[in-house]
């Protein structure tokens, strides 16, 4: 593994997409190939979440999607790219604990919805993507981001799992009851399936690998293999 890493690394910085569902391994995956790689890592939905945090802090329906869409404009998010110590701040104040809670998580999908709210925020991913490409390269996860966000990455891959294990890894995490883990997943995935603008996406040049019955370290080492220069 450690060959290929070395091997993709002496060439152009690279970018690569991750995306897929809930409780498909992403995050975990994505910081572990970041670190292996010497590259630096974006979470993009830390960005919606945070913006949600916003607007349910403004006392504002998610469902209007004007006053929305002015709070993405008007926020100042600053994302840290570490994988080993990612980050991201809203409005000066670091929020990685609150976007993760169930309030957040609950709305967070109305808000990515909001068409203004992704045109902002995409192009703050490109920016961050463009400066990492002239330098370390980049793992970047999300739902959008090997179809809309990085079309040119240089590895796209899409994340799956049985629904029923991503509910039980989700729960794991939350120390949630696994039932209402599983109906909250089902209704994130018809909501980010369904919306309007970007919806969660399978690149049509994206490598589907299904995680049900792999460990994060088999997971890692099948992306490592599929890396520009793998095989020299």
């Amino acid at each position: 593994m450690g060959g290929a890493a070395e091997a993709a690394v002496r060439g152009e910085p690279l970018v690569i997409a991750v995306d897929g569902p809930s409780g498909s391994g992403k995050s975990t995956v994505c910081r572990r190939l970041a670190q292996l790689l010497g590259a630096q890592y974006l979470d993009t939905g830390a960005m919606y979440r945070a913006v949600t945090l916003a607007v349910l802090r403004a006392g504002v329906d998610p469902h209007d999607t004007g006053t929305v869409a002015k709070i993405a404009r008007s926020v100042e998010l600053v994302v840290g790219t570490d994988p080993t110590d990612p980050h991201i701040s809203l409005d000066g104040e670091l929020v990685d604990k609150p976007i993760r809670g169930p309030e957040v998580t609950a709305h967070v999908s109305a808000v990515a919805a909001v068409p203004e709210v992704r045109r902002v925020l995409v192009e703050q991913q490109r920016q961050i993507i463009a400066e990492a490409r002239r330098s370390t390269g980049i793992v970047v996860e999300g739902r959008d981001i090997g179809a809309v966000v990085a079309p040119d990455a240089h590895l796209k891959v899409f994340l799956t799992a049985d629904a029923a294990e991503r509910a039980r890894r989700r729960s794991a995490e939350l120390a949630a009851d696994p039932q209402i883990t599983a109906e909250e997943l089902a209704r994130r995935d018809r909501l980010d399936s369904t919306r309007a603008a970007d919806p969660l996406a399978q690149a049509p040049d994206a490598v589907v690998l299904d995680t049900t019955e792999l460990g994060i370290d088999e997971v890692v080492a099948r992306l490592v293999a599929l890396l520009p220069g793998a095989a020299a």
